[in-house]
């Protein structure tokens, strides 16, 4: 699909959910893509790109930011801990707290710093032993540990299992973002993203739908 259409249907999408005109955010998923693909989308305005590698975004993106002002990046991959001081130099949101020691390396650089990126922490609503995130009944605990540490967490972040309907497991993180007061809802990738914008979602995921299939090395 073009970035056209796949706006069109946010845009549909959100009006059928009673929500107001361009509440959802398009993350443009480019991890792996060729750099023409991107430079195409970049060139049709899009300015929200998410990215799952460090050293691939550090490679990519200094650039193209300079090209095209006004990028905001965002991380949505599995972070690791050696590699978050780069991470928060180089991106704008992130996507994937999802466990303590990460929290607390975040707040120590965040106090050196003066700043931290905005965060979205991953709950991981399947509850499944292969996928990283907070377990939904430790959510609240991580949450109000997290804002202890001063950490600027914006909302919440889902993946559900591949062979389950989304909708249960984005209604469950929608609940835990209320209580906590949270209004970010980072879920719905490309099969899904109308589903989820139903159940509130306020970022969308969409990489192979807008960009086509990856095309990873061996």
């Amino acid at each position: 699909m073009s970035l056209a259409e796949i706006t069109a249907r946010i845009r549909d999408s959100e009006a059928e959910a009673g929500r107001a005109p361009g509440s959802v955010t398009l993350i443009a998923v480019s991890k792996v893509q060729p750099p023409e693909r991107v430079e195409a989308v970049l060139a049709e305005g899009q300015r929200v790109f998410g990215e799952n590698y460090v050293q691939e975004a550090g490679f990519k993106w200094p650039g193209w930011r300079q090209e095209y002002p006004g990028v905001q990046l965002h991380m949505i991959g599995p972070l690791q801990t050696n590699k978050v001081k780069v991470a928060v130099e180089l991106f704008d949101v992130i996507h994937t707290l999802d466990r303590p020691s990460l929290a607390e390396k975040l707040a120590r650089l965040a106090e050196t710093r003066g700043s931290s990126p905005d965060l979205f922490i991953q709950v991981n609503t399947g509850e499944e032993a292969q996928k990283a995130g907070i377990l939904p009944g430790q959510a609240d605990d991580f949450i109000a540990a997290c804002r202890m540490m001063g950490l600027p967490v914006v909302g919440l972040m889902c993946i559900p299992p591949e062979d389950e309907h989304p909708a249960p497991h984005f209604s469950m993180l929608a609940g835990i973002a209320e209580r906590n007061g949270l209004t970010g809802l980072s879920m719905g990738m490309s099969s899904d993203f109308q589903t989820a914008i139903a159940h509130g979602a306020t970022h969308v995921r969409v990489g192979s739908a807008l960009f086509g299939s990856r095309a990873y090395q061996k």
